[in-house]
């Protein structure tokens, strides 16, 4: 039987669906108690959940059951994130098989982290790759594992599964009552304010173009193989709303839209992210696809929590969830053979500790966490936290909206929020009734410290309104249709690629590795994206295994 592609599936469906709907003007995002949209008595059904942090919060309090039992393994992983799942799988594809992963969650996958319920799986963090880059080799060679990248074409472009690619429209933003395909402000622009956003872009290019004195790219996925010319680096050392004031540049939707980029890859505004990071934003991502358009990416229904289940299946029983390493100590002299390390280890489940002996250790955890575990609080000096806010909320009938058609990324100009993902755009059902989406919140609005106090003060139903007013402002036609909103609030989601932070001392030092113990988070390059923080897994692994004596072919 023929298989028609994913594109001509949805086309059928998109031209049966006759999906139409009264965009209205939005409202101020308000914080109240009333809960429009949903059930009765004002009360609408949803949970609150999030990281364990009654768990993780015990390891800065300190109390713990004395270690009794010892296990012995080759090596030990900390962390289930996507830096430590990654350096499992390396490990495992590599026949090194003399190793477990501890993960202080129930199901690994750190903020990639994915739920499901009776309508779909939907992301609760991290919800998509971009096309790879060249210089991403060892995602590239997970996704030809997993047959997301299905072979090559004849001038050795990927080729990438059809279902895997997002769908169309990708894309689209209200403004002025109605919604636009894209996400950079298009309709009402004077003229001025759209000749700097054509200069912009071709700035942007000229850097996603320029080869570096070193020979490297300007802007590299993964940031560490970018260039390190002088003037590139420079870009760091200042905030790009400066960089932005500096070139002259001047149009208010220009501003928003840069500002939108900044605070959905890195958590933070623009005028607190530096200028390197937040044109790396679009200068790195040059990575092609023979069935692909430019700019495009691969996503699941679960989001990037769809490479988490594959990676932690390929795992299996070495992952052991629910444990919380609380102390890490080196053991001997540093030289393989007359080394190693100890883990003391808290079963959360048991309410007992045990003691892990291994000849070597990957901390694939963030650097505030590892600062802990080694009782070095100077470790995670510099590196600065974004808390983020993500609901899903279920609804008995799709979005609508005037202009463009309903699309996998929905975002409302000038909103505190982000946007909202649709969960079942991935799905290919030719009519679909229901959906979940995800909305995003990085909480940028204030300093780190005081937007994590504010979100784990915050109730439920606070929560639930603030969403649901932001989502039936746009969406009116949705009143009624709400049947619940679930709300999971990230403490220290991501990085912040604060000025002087990539190129600086502090995340330089935490490069520098130290045998028997490695280490393997995204929190090394300063950017928490799917590609760095896998490849400082795999890297961690490889390092780990050359270090054991195992023998590997790298895929670095």
């Amino acid at each position: 039987m023929t298989r028609i592609s994913r594109k001509q599936f949805l086309a059928l469906g998109a031209a049966s669906l006759g999906l139409a709907g009264a965009g209205l003007v939005g409202g101020e995002l308000l914080a109240g108690k009333a809960l429009p949209g949903g059930g009765g008595g004002g009360s609408l059904p949803g949970d609150l959940v999030g990281a364990s942090s009654r768990i993780g919060h015990r390891l800065r309090n300190g109390s713990f059951p004395v270690a009794g039992e010892i296990r012995k393994t080759g090596v030990v992983i900390v962390g289930g994130g996507i830096a430590g799942l990654g350096a499992g799988y390396r490990l495992a594809k590599a026949g090194y098989d003399d190793f477990l992963l501890l993960d202080l969650e129930a199901s690994p996958g750190g903020n990639a982290a994915s739920g499901r319920n009776e309508v779909c799986a939907f992301p609760w963090g991290a919800h998509y790759v971009p096309l790879l880059t060249e210089e991403a080799r060892a995602v590239r060679a997970l996704f030809q594992d997993f047959g997301i990248i299905t072979g090559y074409d004849a001038k050795g472009t990927a080729i990438y599964d059809d279902y895997a690619l997002c769908a169309d429209p990708s894309e689209r933003l209200y403004r002025y009552g109605r919604w636009q395909e894209g996400l950079m402000p298009a309709i009402g622009l004077e003229a001025d304010e759209e000749a700097d956003g054509k200069r912009f872009f071709a700035a942007m290019k000229t850097f996603r173009q320029r080869i570096g004195r070193d020979g490297r790219r300007a802007f590299a996925i993964p940031l560490d193989l970018s260039s390190q010319d002088a003037d590139l680096m420079a870009l760091d050392g200042i905030t790009m709303t400066a960089w932005m004031e500096k070139e002259g540049y001047r149009s208010p939707s220009l501003a928003w839209y840069v500002d939108y980029c900044c605070r959905d890859d890195y958590g933070a505004r623009a005028q607190d992210v530096s200028a390197w990071a937040g044109i790396h934003y679009f200068a790195a991502r040059n990575g092609r696809g023979a069935d692909a358009d430019d700019q495009g990416l691969v996503t699941w229904p679960e989001g990037n929590g769809y490479l988490a289940r594959r990676l932690a299946e390929a795992l299996g029983s070495r992952i052991r969830t629910q444990s919380l390493a609380y102390a890490v100590e080196e053991k001997g002299n540093g030289v393989a053979g007359n080394a190693g390390v100890t883990v003391d280890v808290w079963d959360a489940a048991a309410d007992k500790a045990f003691r892990i002996e291994a000849r070597a250790a990957i901390l694939a955890t963030p650097h505030f966490v590892s600062a802990r575990l080694m009782r070095d609080p100077g470790r995670a000096a510099g590196f600065s936290y974004a808390p983020w806010a993500v609901a899903n909320i279920t609804l008995g009938r799709l979005p609508g909206g005037v202009g463009a058609s309903l699309a996998w990324d929905n975002v409302v100009f000038d909103s505190p929020l982000l946007g909202y993902v649709v969960a079942t755009h991935q799905i290919p059902q030719m009519r679909p009734t229901k959906t979940v989406l995800t909305y995003y919140w990085p909480l940028s609005h204030l300093p780190p410290a005081e937007a994590r106090r504010e979100a784990l003060a915050r109730p439920l139903n606070e929560w639930q309104a603030i969403f649901l007013k932001e989502l039936l402002a746009v969406h009116p036609e949705l009143e009624g249709h709400v049947e619940r909103a679930d709300v999971w609030i990230w403490g220290h989601a991501m990085v912040r690629p604060v000025p002087g932070f990539i190129w600086g001392p502090q995340r330089r030092a935490g490069l520098n590795q130290k045998p028997p113990l490695f280490t393997a988070h995204s929190d090394m390059s300063g950017i928490s994206i799917f590609e760095e923080a896998y490849t400082h897994g795999v890297r961690a692994a490889e390092n780990a295994m050359a270090y054991t004596g195992h023998r590997y072919v790298t895929v670095l």
